[in-house]
């Protein structure tokens, strides 16, 4: 638990937060965390009654549940009050490694196999709704991702969110929950009827890994307000090199979401050839 921040040394940002209000904020992440493994699992169990679930899917977001709590309570976090480098760590962690195994977790498809029919068809409407389908654009989510990053590290918000719980808090919900929307608009296994185009999603990847490196580079020279000179380069380094892991393994991700498919519409035209010529009427030459 957190038992208090000051500091100002040069090595941190500065703050002053009541021991309460850190150890509340982290009840609530642990029972939110809770929640979605337990959620989970008996989503799982439901939908096991029918098709079997991949083990592999219930692993990753089980691992993406754990790697956000270990950005947003435990030593790192805990660290990240006083050191940029923890900090950078915890924002690896919560904004780009969970993110990435949330989504392999596919939650949304097994929603749809554990919820009775009426609840997945409303399901089913709200992620068709335009506020939705526009939130979920690459583009959009690119730019509340990286965008958020350069608001975050460029402006007073880094100190402020030490010396606040509240403005922590909406923080990293938004760097996780902008984190797994970019993810699952650019490799997501979960059925996406508005799902943009390869071309679309690599060109977004491309930027937004573009903005996380020029962003490192600048914090390597600018280190944020209350933050020591080595402690800036060190973080600064680690968001460039540990980003380049995650932003590497999406890559493979895309390539291999566009690989599949092309293999599936392949495996999938002679069947589409047959069905038409059993089909009455497609005889070529027919009115």
């Amino acid at each position: 638990m957190h038992r208090g921040h000051h500091h100002g040394d040069g090595h941190g940002p500065a703050s002053q937060v009541p021991v309460a209000g850190w150890e509340v904020f982290e009840v609530l992440v642990l029972l939110v965390l809770g929640t979605a493994l337990v959620g989970y699992a008996a989503a799982r169990r439901v939908a096991g009654s029918g098709r079997a679930w991949p083990a592999r899917r219930t692993v990753c977001w089980s691992a993406g549940v754990v790697c956000a709590g270990g950005g947003l309570v435990g030593p790192v976090a805990t660290a990240a009050h006083t050191s940029f480098t923890a900090h950078m760590a915890a924002h690896l962690l919560l904004g780009m490694l969970a993110p990435l195994l949330l989504v392999l977790g596919a939650p949304v498809t097994l929603a749809l196999r554990a919820l009775p029919v009426t609840w997945g068809r409303r399901l089913t409407r709200l992620l068709r709704t335009a506020p939705v389908r526009a939130a979920t654009h690459p583009v959009v989510a690119g730019l509340m991702n990286a965008g958020g990053l350069w608001v975050l590290y460029t402006t007073s918000l880094y100190p402020l969110m030490h010396g606040s719980v509240l403005v922590h808090s909406a923080v990293h919900a938004h760097v996780l929950v902008w984190g797994y929307v970019l993810t699952a608009s650019l490799v997501g296994v979960d059925p996406d009827p508005h799902r943009s185009s390869v071309l679309v999603r690599s060109g977004v990847l491309i930027v937004v890994v573009a903005a996380h490196s020029i962003l490192s580079r600048w914090l390597y020279a600018h280190p944020p307000a209350g933050v020591g000179a080595a402690d800036g380069r060190s973080g600064a380094q680690l968001m460039y090199y540990g980003g380049d892991v995650v932003d590497v393994l999406l890559m493979v991700l895309l390539l291999h979401r566009w690989y599949a498919s092309g293999r599936h519409r392949e495996a999938a035209a002679p069947r589409r050839v047959t069905a038409a010529a059993h089909r009455p009427g497609t005889v070529r030459g027919d009115p």
